[in-house]
């Protein structure tokens, strides 16, 4: 199934160096690249993409145009996905990005984003309705979380940390014991204890278990 794709980068290298990667492979369509917010919702209304991949700051605020697109998204567009860009991890992006659910979603750091096959997978992940979450954004939430003293942060054990990493690509139980080399059960035992330890409700099915962590760890979640 070939994936619609419209781009938003005002990074003209950037932009170009996304281009090339993104029309060598073969499922993949650009219908579209913008430079602006004002672009990419033309674009989207015009083209009707599966996935916006897209900066976060672009003009003309360079602030945070690509949550407002994902937001934008979310009421006008609710099939579109998509994939944010952002050269670090701010938490009060990906709170934003998560508020109104994690379904197609996806949040990738910039320099991640010339291995090819992580940034199709995302696409292809995003287009079906998963969320893929930037592994780098983890750790980074983490570190911020113990710098600020979250105790339940802290609580969590490197494997359990690698399990969560998995969760944010996107990947099942099954690929996380393949990827770790553990067994499925000890992937859910992994993941239960990671939800008790931050007590954010696994039963709990308006936070699905990526989101609720993320947001957890992004602080809007006591």
């Amino acid at each position: 199934m070939t994936i619609r794709v419209l781009l938003g980068e005002d990074n003209v290298l950037l932009r170009e160096g996304l281009r090339g990667l993104l029309t060598s492979a073969d499922d993949i369509e650009l219908v579209a690249t913008c430079a602006d917010l004002a672009g990419v919702v033309e674009g989207i209304a015009a083209t009707q993409p599966d996935v916006v991949l897209t900066d976060i700051r672009m003009p003309p605020s360079h602030t945070d145009e690509g949550v407002q697109i994902a937001q934008h998204c979310r009421t006008r567009h609710p099939h579109t996905g998509v994939v944010l860009l952002s050269q670090f991890v701010d938490p009060g992006y990906v709170r934003s990005l998560l508020a109104s659910g994690s379904a197609g979603r996806g949040y990738l750091l910039k320099d991640r984003v010339s291995d090819l096959d992580e940034l199709l997978s995302a696409l292809r992940t995003v287009a079906a309705g998963g969320s893929v979450v930037d592994p780098l954004v983890i750790e980074q939430l983490v570190r911020i979380g113990r710098s600020r003293g979250d105790a339940n942060v802290a609580r969590l054990s490197a494997r359990e940390l690698e399990v969560l990493a998995e969760m944010a690509r996107g990947h099942n139980n099954a690929s996380i014991a393949t990827t770790l080399f553990i067994t499925q059960r000890a992937v859910e035992k992994h993941i239960n204890s990671i939800f008790a330890k931050l007590g954010v409700g696994i039963g709990d099915q308006t936070h699905p278990r990526v989101r609720a962590v993320l947001l957890y760890l992004s602080g809007s979640v006591s």
